[in-house]
């Protein structure tokens, strides 16, 4: 496809009347469509952590991008940092260091490569656009070109959901974005944070970093943690440090 049609299609997947999420999903499922690649997802990033997914190509992509939320790294959180694109065909190739937990987490999900391009606000890099391949292999020079542009058309939605014009402070003014803001949230993880706050006598970083390990030795994402110690199925042990690497709570029958 010429880079001429491929502009054309991914602007129609955000102009055809939907906004937010919903432009956001169907801009990843066009680019699964057009850009030879398994998933995409797009993540909003708010003063160096993933504030959500805002849009995906269906489950198994926001499940991936949540893992960058659940370890704190990923190729999402360095786009935005570095405000360039980065492009890793193989995560199992030895020269690939970065990330060693979301790595571990995405490859035993059948990824095995990973692209991240920036979304850019203005001139700040506020979110990413994800790529995933199951089979590892560098993006075509032509998948690349329309990568970026995907990009730059992601930035719509984002913006539409960043409005000034939207009132969050009236819930029942009937605007969906402020649904759509809430969702981003991750309002369970704070929630079950402050759960384990009072448990285990412990300041919020220490509640989090616990919640964290905890999804990261039991492969699990920190909302599917989150929403387990809500639910009062997940109890974490008092007397287990956050870093350890075992089994870092019970299950509540």
């Amino acid at each position: 496809m010429t880079l001429t049609a491929l502009r054309s299609a991914l602007s129609a997947a955000v102009a055809d009347g939907t906004r937010g999420v919903s432009a956001a999903n169907r801009l990843c499922e066009v680019c699964v469509d057009l850009l030879e690649v398994d998933g995409a997802a797009i993540s909003l990033v708010l003063t160096g952590a993933i504030q959500g997914t805002f849009g995906s190509s269906g489950e198994m992509s926001r499940k991936l991008d949540e893992f960058q939320f659940t370890f704190g790294e990923g190729p999402c959180l360095e786009a935005v940092s570095s405000s360039r694109a980065v492009l890793v065909p193989d995560l199992t190739d030895p020269r690939e260091q970065r990330w060693p937990a979301y790595a571990g987490a995405v490859l035993e999900s059948g990824v095995r490569a990973v692209f991240a391009l920036p979304v850019e606000v203005g001139s700040s890099a506020v979110g990413a656009l994800d790529l995933f391949r199951n089979e590892p292999g560098p993006l075509t020079e032509s998948a690349l070109a329309g990568g970026l542009l995907a990009a730059g058309f992601a930035s719509m939605p984002l913006l539409d959901l960043m409005s000034g014009k939207l009132d969050v402070s009236d819930p029942a003014n009937g605007d969906p974005r402020v649904d759509q803001l809430a969702s981003l949230a991750r309002v369970e993880v704070y929630q079950a944070t402050g759960m384990l706050m009072g448990q285990l006598d412990v300041g919020p970083s220490e509640a989090l970093m616990r919640l964290r390990a905890h999804a990261f030795s039991n492969g699990m994402t920190a909302s599917g943690v989150a929403w387990a110690i809500i639910e009062r199925q997940l109890e974490l042990d008092s007397d287990v440090p956050a870093p350890g690497f075992g089994r870092h709570g019970r299950r509540l029958s």
